[in-house]
């Protein structure tokens, strides 16, 4: 017979045939609530030298967290920046970060030790239940969370033993200190860096192209010449900073043609001295038109007349461009007379 026949009806059995084994028996019920264990006291509750000891290691805790945050500042206050020292197994380190973060870890691992330590021996461990209930509390409920919440509250000793409560106090209080700290690591203060440069009486006027001491007769009418000060090297550390504030723009106008005095005083022979740092925002301004002295800034063009104190023509630029005193040393090369009579570049706080 094949797979696809239907077979007859005397072939099916008459009824089921029971189990083997017969009725089979029901199992008690694997979902039955087992219900909470016997409550077993801790040595804290039987005993009161036990509770104290507990007492005295959270306090310990705390009080060990407080001298960390007071070994976090004092490390802040010691240890220099640069300083680098070899503690194994990190290898070379800054003692500054190391100790920062040895002593800020070491205050807060103290603060959650003596909390936890604090909750599992003194605290009440005594197991509750509560069924599930409507979100709207019953104001007989309210009534037993209150009450529970005080029973709690005593129980965990808050107000009884001030030693734990008052360390505890002082352990967070201190803690915030450590980023107050870290505030004034913001950087150092600019002090007075933005009021000078590196110009002073006698400095010789260096071309920033030949890298030659300026000579008069070098700076021809309708040039555009760039200097730095005399001793300031490409390669030193410091060269981008002082740059930033000492570079100079050299043009040379017929003395007729320059229309202030006071410009027409610092100058030599028509060689007048400028500030190339835009007073915007610092761009480095290299954009000279002879047949008018004006100057343009490529950033946000503002436009500076050299013929005129370098006063702003047009743009944003708030003042103009601070003028450098020149004359000429007994070797002929141009000098300065002076540091800016202001501070070059952007205006900050109107120029103090």
């Amino acid at each position: 017979m094949s797979s696809q026949e239907i077979p007859e009806e005397e072939n099916l059995p008459s009824a089921q045939e029971p189990g083997h084994g017969g009725a089979v028996e029901r199992a008690d019920d694997p979902f039955a609530d087992p219900g909470l264990p016997a409550h077993q006291p801790r040595i804290q509750d039987i005993d009161e030298r036990a509770a104290k000891r507990s007492e005295r290691v959270v306090a310990f805790l705390f009080l060990l967290s407080m001298l960390a945050t007071v070994a976090f500042i004092a490390s802040f206050v010691a240890f220099p920046v640069d300083k680098i020292v070899y503690i194994w197994p990190l290898g070379h380190i800054s003692i500054l970060n190391f100790s920062l973060g040895v002593t800020l870890g070491v205050a807060l691992f103290c603060i959650g030790a003596g909390a936890v330590h604090w909750a599992r021996t003194l605290m009440s461990d005594v197991e509750m239940t509560d069924e599930r209930h409507p979100i709207a509390a019953t104001p007989e409920v309210k009534a037993k969370v209150l009450a529970d919440f005080a029973a709690g509250a005593s129980e965990s000793g808050f107000g009884r033993r001030k030693l734990i409560r008052n360390t505890m106090f002082g352990a967070l209080a201190f803690v915030p200190l450590s980023g107050v700290v870290l505030l004034r690591d913001l950087g150092p203060l600019p002090e007075k860096k933005l009021r000078s440069t590196l110009w002073a009486k006698g400095k010789q006027l260096i071309n920033m192209n030949t890298l030659e001491p300026l000579r008069p007769e070098d700076v021809v009418v309708g040039s555009l010449t760039f200097a730095m000060p005399e001793g300031l090297e490409e390669d030193s550390e410091e060269f981008q900073v002082e740059i930033a504030k000492a570079a100079l723009m050299i043009v040379r106008i017929q003395p007729d043609d320059i229309k202030d005095k006071r410009e027409l005083d610092w100058s030599h022979q028509g060689i007048v001295a400028f500030s190339k740092i835009c007073t915007h925002v610092g761009c480095p301004i290299s954009l000279y038109e002879q047949q008018t002295h004006h100057v343009l800034c490529p950033c946000h063009q503002s436009t500076f007349d050299l013929s005129d104190g370098a006063r702003v023509l047009f743009g944003p630029a708030g003042h103009a461009l601070p003028q450098l005193r020149i004359g000429v040393n007994g070797e002929g090369n141009l000098e300065a007379l002076g540091d800016f009579e202001e501070p070059v570049g952007p205006a900050f706080w109107e120029r103090g």
